[in-house]
């Protein structure tokens, strides 16, 4: 049996499938790209989102260091940030918080190398001014804290915070005339802020005027009503002033805040309110609650103005008390020694109350003492040298409103 042979391909069917393929590829190849364009061209891809992924990750550890630096943790905020500028350098933000995380660590020769690189970085940045303003006050260097406040204030004149800063300058360099005015030009603008008439309050206690100083106090006081410094500010002026029932009604307020409740300050300031306005009793018990302290047996002040106003009370046995107990905290002020005169002229000891009247007059030779001695001697009889003591009471004091009776009387 003859087999099928399979026919030969001729040449002529062979070679134009060969060609045609050919011509095929030669006419893709103006359409498809080449190999190394292809290759470019995910290069820069790659690159680009590496790039934006490193700048998200460095917002992020930025936002670490931030919350790191607000809990106080700053080694850790100082890890982050460091981290954060590893990733992207050229962030004048994180060159700031740098700088302020390492002036809290005390480190000033790495936070001004920070500030300045954020400051050429962006020349205009007002926290690269402001931070390095708050660098040099902290050095003691006056006039370039001034001159970097006044800059900050400059290139951001929206917040009071930099003419503050710069006010404050003034001050501590006993320009207070100047201080005064660069407020008071800036109330027009910021008359919203709370801390311009603050400072200007400042500044009128300084300048020895309590009223002004309570009226700025007062509109500080509306436009913050939260802030308690102001509060305070307020009730120590108005007790410069005179205005004791203000003050009290301020201070029984703050000290009603647990935060405020057992600062000796402000009790032993509602004290002497209560003294001057005719409530003894509650002054007393406020005396009495600081002196009962650890602290308190070694605070002068609070017995010395528990014994007078035992005095007021007739409360004689406190009186004795409080007087041992200024007298063995300080022996060199008289206060003691008026105090334990006054208890034993109660008793009608008037030898013992010269002796302890006059001991007064040698430490503080005051009208009131005098007066004490004057009246002790008088006790004992002694009119020519009574009276002797009230003319040096009234030449010390020409107003004061007993002295001259006093002497009226004994001539």
């Amino acid at each position: 049996m003859n087999q099928r042979q399979t026919p030969a391909p001729s040449r002529r069917g062979f070679l134009p499938r060969v060609l045609g393929t050919g011509l095929v590829l030669v006419a893709l190849a103006g359409v498809l790209p080449a190999c190394g364009t292809h290759g470019k061209f995910t290069g820069n891809h790659l690159s680009a989102a590496k790039l934006r992924m490193a700048e998200l990750k460095s917002a992020t550890e930025y936002q670490m260091a931030h919350q790191a630096y607000l809990a106080t943790d700053l080694p850790k905020a100082l890890k982050h940030v460091e981290y954060s500028l590893e990733l992207n350098p050229p962030v004048v933000k994180s060159h700031i918080l740098k700088g302020r995380i390492l002036m809290e660590m005390s480190n000033l020769e790495a936070a001004a190398i920070a500030f300045r690189r954020a400051e050429e970085l962006d020349p205009k940045n007002v926290d690269a001014w402001y931070y390095q303003g708050l660098m040099a006050e902290r050095l003691d260097r006056k006039e370039e804290a001034l001159r970097r406040y006044a800059g900050a204030a400059n290139l951001d004149g929206t917040n009071p915070q930099y003419p503050i800063a710069a006010a404050e300058i003034l001050v501590a360099m006993d320009q207070i005339d100047a201080a005064e005015q660069l407020l008071t030009e800036g109330l027009t603008k910021f008359e919203h802020s709370a801390g311009v008439r603050q400072t200007l309050g400042h500044i009128a206690m300084l300048k020895d005027n309590p009223e002004k100083a309570a009226k700025h106090f007062g509109e500080a006081r509306l436009l913050d009503p939260e802030d308690d410094r102001i509060l305070e500010d307020l009730a120590g002026a108005q007790i410069a002033c005179g205005k004791f029932a203000q003050a009290e009604s301020n201070l029984a307020h703050l000290l009603n805040d647990k935060k405020h409740a057992d600062r000796r300050d402000l009790l032993r300031l509602r004290a002497k309110c209560l003294a001057q306005i005719n409530r003894p009793v509650e002054c007393r018990d406020i005396l009495l609650r600081l002196t009962k302290t650890t602290e308190g047996t070694s605070d002068f002040e609070a017995w010395s103005d528990l014994g007078r106003v035992s005095v007021e009370l007739r409360d004689y046995s406190r009186v004795k008390d409080a007087a041992a107990r200024c007298l063995g905290i300080d022996p060199t002020r008289p206060e003691g020694y008026v105090l334990r005169g006054l208890e034993q002229r109660s008793r009608g000891d008037h030898a013992s109350s010269a002796n302890a009247f006059a001991q007064a007059v040698e430490r503080g030779r005051t009208a009131d003492n005098l007066i004490l001695l004057g009246l002790s001697l008088q006790d004992l009889g002694r009119a020519d040298d009574a009276r002797t003591c009230f003319e040096a009471a009234l030449r010390l004091s020409p107003n004061h409103p007993i002295a001259a009776k006093l002497l009226a009387s004994a001539q």
